[in-house]
């Protein structure tokens, strides 16, 4: 009789502690306004961004606004402070989640097989005749994993920039849907128009980029550089200003930029 009347007890004291626990909740969440409409008390609080919400209409409206997505930020920053038993138990779990995915894609059957194999035999052959030195990330690498390269003897490769760029920012050849979301370059001489490419195995304090000549194809631009899965190219122009350095100069601001992955 003694040890059920423990263990009613013990019973009792944990639902009188979640009692507790949901009433302090409640009277944490009371003493803020919503973020969104600022009229109800707060109810809920996002996850990911920490805004506070009183009802599933602000909740949606919230995440229109500031393009979130309601999914807790597993990576964001905490100080030692703020550091709880929890973000550790967090941390942990994250690391257990990369692992998994790791072991996953390193047992994918895509990624050893012999087509895949022959294609990056080919891809770096090829390469390395045009005196272009590629290089391929390990498996499990995100770049590794979204690179689509494909070789095609049939795509001439004497192809200028100039022409490739064509049917993007030219306002005469482009699509006028594209032309339209890049009409900052379509209404710009095409003498402002800069096309830079990252310069690659560098420091990330002194990330530089070389600028290509448009009026040469793109594999006489690639010859002597560096490439790590495929090639990427930013569209930018020389008109505004930003923190993309080129290659020996002091100062090479630009912005306005389209990224172009080409592969």
């Amino acid at each position: 009789w003694l040890r059920a009347a423990n263990t009613q007890s013990s019973s009792g004291d944990g639902i009188a502690e979640l009692v507790l626990q949901a009433l302090a909740t409640k009277v944490f969440f009371a003493s803020f306004r919503c973020e969104t409409c600022s009229k109800e008390e707060a109810k809920y609080r996002c996850p990911r961004c920490m805004k506070y919400s009183c009802s599933l209409l602000c909740v949606k409206k919230h995440k229109l606004a500031l393009s979130c997505n309601g999914v807790r930020d597993k990576t964001a920053f905490i100080s030692v402070n703020e550091f709880t038993d929890l973000n550790l138990l967090s941390d942990y779990r994250f690391l257990e989640d990369v692992g998994r995915t790791a072991d996953a894609a390193a047992r994918h059957c895509m990624v050893h097989s012999p087509a895949t194999k022959r294609l990056l035999y080919c891809l770096r052959n090829k390469a390395r005749g045009c005196n272009i030195e590629l290089k391929t990330l390990p498996v499990g690498f995100t770049k590794r994993r979204e690179n689509s390269t494909t070789f095609n003897f049939m795509v001439p490769d004497d192809k200028t920039l100039a022409d490739i760029l064509k049917p993007y920012i030219d306002p005469v050849e482009s699509d006028p849907v594209v032309c339209q979301r890049l009409k900052i370059y379509t209404a710009s001489p095409q003498s402002d128009v800069r096309i830079l490419m990252k310069i690659e195995n560098r420091s990330r304090n002194s990330i530089r980029y070389n600028e290509l000549d448009a009026s040469r194809s793109l594999l006489d631009n690639l010859k002597g550089k560096v490439i790590i899965e495929y090639p990427t190219l930013f569209v930018v122009l020389k008109t505004l200003k930003n923190d993309m350095v080129v290659l020996g100069q002091v100062i090479g601001n630009y912005n306005g930029k389209v990224t172009f992955k080409v592969g």
